[in-house]
């Protein structure tokens, strides 16, 4: 599926807002991906028609980034951090009930579509171990009782989630004679103040 009728307008938004096409690429991906739960072909050579890159280029961006992704996932993607502090508290004891309580290996999605459960890495919520991501928004000091409950409470539609790929958005338009001095690099006639400031030494 390619871009929708108002996510074409939306994208022309985004790109007005950039000195450059291709700097608003990352954000054309989140839009695709708000759109559809996951990055389609499609959508990724549209978004390459749309910045001047290529679909390699615009696939090979995506894959850089651990939130963007090619295929469907469950409704609700479950990330459970194993990482250090969540490790000592029970982190791996949680994804194993976790995949145990819904039948799936890691990775895996249930066979309704509903949950996939992947394991984090780091999700930088180290004092609020264990902790779990449902659709990218955090869970803190999980049990095994709580994601039970939190997992029924899903199901019944008794929590609200945005879909996965969803983010908090809070887009600014800078009018022109307010941008503090950005130009397209071709046009840059001196170096940026902070490059300027450590070829001096200035350190303060």
């Amino acid at each position: 599926m390619t871009l929708s009728a108002a996510n074409e307008a939306r994208a022309a938004e985004i790109i007005s807002m950039f000195p450059r096409p291709r700097s608003a690429l990352i954000p054309l991906l989140h839009l695709a991906q708000a759109q559809d739960g996951y990055l389609t072909d499609e959508a990724m050579r549209r978004i390459g028609e749309l910045v001047g890159a290529t679909p390699a280029e615009v696939k090979g961006t995506a894959g850089f980034y651990e939130m963007f992704r090619f295929e469907p996932l469950g409704t609700y993607l479950v990330n459970v951090c194993t990482n250090i502090s969540c490790f000592l508290w029970g982190g791996e004891e949680l994804l194993e009930h976790a995949c145990e309580s819904l039948g799936v290996e890691v990775g895996g999605t249930t066979d309704d579509r509903m949950f996939t459960v992947e394991e984090a890495e780091c999700i930088a919520a180290c004092t609020e171990a264990p902790c779990l991501q449902v659709n990218y928004r955090y869970r803190g000091r999980m049990t095994p009782d709580d994601f039970d409950r939190l997992i029924e409470d899903l199901r019944d539609g008794r929590v609200d989630v945005a879909g996965h790929g969803v983010l908090a958005q809070v887009s600014q338009m800078i009018p022109a004679d307010r941008l503090a001095g950005v130009v397209p690099p071709e046009r840059a006639r001196e170096a940026p103040v902070w490059l300027g400031r450590n070829e001096a030494g200035v350190t303060g």
